[in-house]
């Protein structure tokens, strides 16, 4: 009778072990890449999104690889009034882990830092923009949460892929 009873005990634990463990991150800090980030492939360079396009009498050319960006500069967030649909044409998702870029190929994904706290975010940039002078990326609301964005922060970008490889040397 005991020993069925104790089997119960420990798979109830490991049963609630799991779930917390699918909740919470060990690193205030960090974040675990979700299905915006996992999901993405390589840029298509060829695709009308990663082609020149012109934005107020201004003309961007979408770099050809993300390898090696580090920029350090001023973010902001948008939310839902962007509109419906990002440059490449997926849905939008106000809380999803997304960005815009003015020039890194879409998709791509690179790690935002707010200078302010150190705290940090991995994006998948999918959109274009800002087009706000002096604001090197937009987060999704979701994006600028996690690094403790309200309006405008200092903020480093990352190739992610770059900041993996270091990281792991």
């Amino acid at each position: 009778m005991q020993f069925s009873i104790h089997h119960k005990q420990i798979g109830t634990m490991l049963l609630i072990a799991g779930f917390a463990s699918g909740c919470a991150s060990l690193f205030p800090g960090s974040s675990s890449p979700g299905p915006e980030i996992r999901g993405h492939s390589r840029p298509n360079l060829n695709a009308a999104y990663n082609r020149p396009y012109k934005v107020k009498g201004v003309t961007y050319y979408p770099l050809r690889t993300a390898a090696g960006y580090r920029e350090i500069g001023h973010a902001s967030w948008y939310g839902s009034e962007s509109g419906n649909r990002t440059a490449m044409g997926t849905r939008f998702v106000p809380h999803g882990l997304t960005a815009a870029h003015k020039t890194l190929p879409l998709p791509t994904r690179v790690r935002v830092t707010n200078l302010h706290n150190g705290r940090y975010v991995d994006v998948v940039v999918n959109d274009r923009g800002p087009f706000k002078k002096g604001r090197i990326i937009d987060l999704s609301h979701g994006a600028a949460k996690k690094i403790g964005l309200h309006g405008v922060a200092k903020v480093r970008v990352e190739h992610l892929s770059d900041k993996i490889s270091q990281t792991e040397k």
